[in-house]
């Protein structure tokens, strides 16, 4: 019986038809010498997860036509990945590019009751129940695989592959037993055109500036290069001139289609890494087989010789050729394997497309938030080691203090309180920050635990990713709110949506610390005087905090790290520059921005109440930040001309909790809403909306914004941004309108 007899070739994809005739008439390449590196046990092995992952993407395409499969990027001509997953141990990190199926199959196996065909091919379907995502996309993800989730991985993820390095090391020097052993490594796979991208030098970059320092930096880079970039071609020789000479960080090369050498290639740097606590980028040469993805027609841009060519280079070819050459099956019996391996595949294909979907927008976005961790917070330092805390700033102590002082005091508790704290950023270390918030943090915690950073939002973001993967609550800082556009993507597309699209089971406890805001003096340009915070309003999740001054600065960053820790959210931190050394209210030396530092044992405000100022009737108005404070002198010149006004300071900006809010509001129907930002993209559209929908015609709402203004440098600043002026001219013509 030929292999022709099990399954009728017309039935087939053309290139399964294509191989079992090539099997069959022997037409293979001359097969790889493989020596002894890989046994024939091994061999077989890595050939069952080529084929496995060549076959399911096949499937992926005709459950495509049947409406059954939704993502059609394939792993094919980049199945010699397998070999790098052999080299590695199960409990080694991964961050998978998207043609890393043979990997997450082979990988698989060390873990045994892996399951990867079916949850791959749940994965294809979006089915709810497939085990990482749940159906909210097609991802290579697994808890127990240590397999986080990745999505485009248009190499966003090398960042915080970099930041899981570092905190592997981290963790044995600070004695912390995270998610992943010490002697663990991380890996993280990318194609050549993402290695273009300004994401992944960046990483590449702080990985070899760590380790240039001797700093230990576990990181297995897996540039897969197959030459393209969807449809533009990666130059000859470019990854390799590009990436063989990055200081500190070491090369190692292999030809993809070879199981053996690229198994022999990986193992040595896997090795070198593991042992040598250093970087090393692995180039791995391979081939796109059936374009970029099933709609890609590269005859468009691709001439057919090119096409033939690497086709002649796939992986399943010579791999076919090596079985062969070593016996272990004759051509019949091959070509039967690959066919029974093909409709049990089917099979599997037929049952998850019979499984439920998610139905109903509550069940996509139940792991938007994660589930909270029923654990028990440490408790404060205790008195004695508090006084030592204190002891180099002891003649503040016991005095009232603005908002700069009251962070770097409640940053010392938490970090004494909390021994998983880790902060880093430019400049924090030693100097203190360029506002001195965090000054002797260093002293009192170590290198460690504070951390400078290359000058790299992307890269400091990525850090702190990784090493909040790795059990730490990361606190990295941004040095100025404008400088956060650099990198914003790490908190969208990576940080904030790791619980998404692992249904809650990753996560990445974090606050991230950002100075900003308008009204700073003597600074201009929307670098150092930026009054727009909208990206974050379009991020689902996370949480967005603002504290206008001290005991709130206190309080705010203690309920960020207590939702960091109990509730493994990312929480920012957005501190009014303005506002850091502001001491006086109404005049010069009255000191009525200043306020108690409050205990540690203080309780922290109810996640989106609002501080209420005043109890007036007749207007109330709500801001936040600068806003808040310039209100809270208007109020003033309110009273005395004899107006009963109340002043909301919202402190969470995101999400906004509007019960609260009217609940503060407490019989007010005038409201005037106070926004330093500008008034196109602000939170006081969101707000004025939400008042309307909540409690449609019971309040009078003005809005009074910045300007739709870039901020300029010197006091022209003042011309695009609200005053204390203003805020009085709009409460005085709203109070003199009468409604019904």
């Amino acid at each position: 019986m030929s292999t022709s007899e099990t399954m009728p070739r017309a039935a087939m994809h053309p290139w399964l038809s294509e191989l079992l005739q090539r099997i069959e008439q022997g037409h293979l390449p001359q097969a790889h010498a493989a020596g002894g590196v890989l046994s024939d046990a091994e061999l077989y092995d890595l050939f069952d997860s080529q084929l496995s992952s060549r076959l399911l993407d096949l499937q992926s395409r005709l459950m495509q036509a049947a409406g059954q499969s939704f993502y059609t990027i394939g792993s094919a001509g980049h199945e010699g990945n397998a070999a790098v997953a052999k080299a590695l141990r199960v409990t080694d990190p991964a961050f998978l590019h998207y043609r890393s199926g043979a990997f997450f199959i082979q990988r698989a196996k060390q873990a045994p009751g892996s399951t990867p065909l079916y949850d791959m091919l749940l994965s294809f379907a979006a089915a709810a129940d497939e085990p990482i995502a749940g159906g909210r996309h097609k991802v290579l993800g697994s808890l127990h695989l240590n397999v986080p989730p990745q999505t485009s991985t248009i190499a966003s993820h090398v960042p915080k592959a970099m930041g899981t390095a570092f905190a592997l090391g981290l963790s044995k020097r600070l004695a912390h037993q995270g998610t992943w052993p010490h002697d663990a490594i991380a890996v993280c796979s990318f194609g050549d055109a993402s290695a273009n991208h300004s994401t992944a030098l960046g990483a590449i970059n702080s990985a070899s500036w760590a380790a240039y320092q001797q700093i230990p930096m576990p990181l297995l880079l897996v540039c897969e290069d197959n030459g393209l970039g969807i449809s533009t071609h990666t130059p000859r020789g470019w990854i390799q001139q590009q990436l063989s000479q990055r200081p500190a960080l070491k090369y190692f090369s292999a030809d993809g289609s070879n199981l053996a050498e690229t198994y022999l290639v990986a193992q040595a740097a896997a090795d070198y890494v593991r042992n040598k606590r250093k970087p090393a980028i692995l180039h791995l040469r391979t081939v796109r087989l059936f374009g970029h993805a099933g709609a890609d027609a590269e005859v468009a841009y691709r001439s057919k010789q090119e096409i033939a060519l690497d086709q002649e280079r796939d992986p399943l070819l010579h791999s076919c050729a090596a079985i062969l050459s070593r016996g272990l099956l004759d051509p019949h019996q091959l070509g039967a394997f690959i066919q029974t391996q093909q409709q049990r595949i089917a099979r599997i294909a037929v049952q998850v497309s019979q499984r439920p979907k998610l139905n109903s927008a509550a069940e996509v976005m139940a792991s938007i938030v994660p589930p909270a961790r029923p654990q028990a917070l440490p408790k404060p330092a205790p008195a004695e080691q508090r006084q030592a805390l204190f002891q180099w700033d002891k003649h503040n102590v016991g005095k009232p203090q603005h908002l700069a002082k009251q962070i770097n005091w409640a940053l010392h508790d938490l970090m004494a309180q909390y021994s998983n704290i880790v902060m880093c950023g430019e400049d924090i270390a030693k100097k203190g920050g360029v506002y001195h918030v965090t000054q002797h943090l260093m002293e009192a915690f170590g290198p460690n635990r504070v951390l400078n950073t290359v000058l790299d939002e992307q890269s400091i973001l990525g850090l702190a990713i990784g090493m909040a993967q790795q059990g730490f609550i990361a606190m990295p800082e941004i040095q100025f709110l404008a400088y956060v556009h650099n990198a914003e993507d790490q908190i969208r597309g990576e940080a904030a949506t790791l619980s998404f699209f692992s249904s809650g089971q990753y996560t990445n406890p974090m606050v991230i610390r950002i100075a900003g805001l308008a009204y700073q003096r003597g600074f201009g340009g929307h670098f150092h005087n930026d009054n727009s915070f909208a990206v974050f309003r379009d991020i689902p999740g996370i949480i967005l905090l603002c504290p206008s001054h001290g005991r709130d600065g206190a309080l705010l960053m203690r309920q960020a790290v207590q939702l960091a820790a109990r509730e493994q959210r990312v929480v920012i931190m957005l501190e009014p520059i303005a506002l850091y050394m502001t001491r006086d209210l109404h005049q010069v030396g009255d000191n009525g921005w200043l306020s108690d530092y409050p205990d540690p044992q203080h309780p922290v405000p109810e996640l989106g109440e609002p501080a209420v100022f005043g109890d007036g009737l007749e207007l109330a108005i709500i801001s936040y930040g600068n806003g808040y404070y310039l209100s809270r002198q208007a109020e003033a010149k309110l009273a005395a001309a004899g107006h009963s006004v109340r002043v909301l300071d919202l402190r969470c900006l995101v999400p906004l909790h509007v019960d609260k809010i009217i609940a503060a509001l407490d019989g007010c129907k005038k409201v005037l809403i106070v926004d330093e930002c500008r008034s196109r993209g602000s939170l006081s559209e969101e707000l004025f909306t939400a008042l309307h929908e909540h409690l449609p015609g019971s309040f009078h709402i003005k809005r009074l914004n910045a300007a739709d203004s870039f901020i300029p440098l010197g006091a022209a600043a003042y011309t695009v941004l609200p005053s204390c002026t203003d805020i009085v001219t709009q409460a005085l013509a709203m109070l003199e309108q009468h409604h019904d």
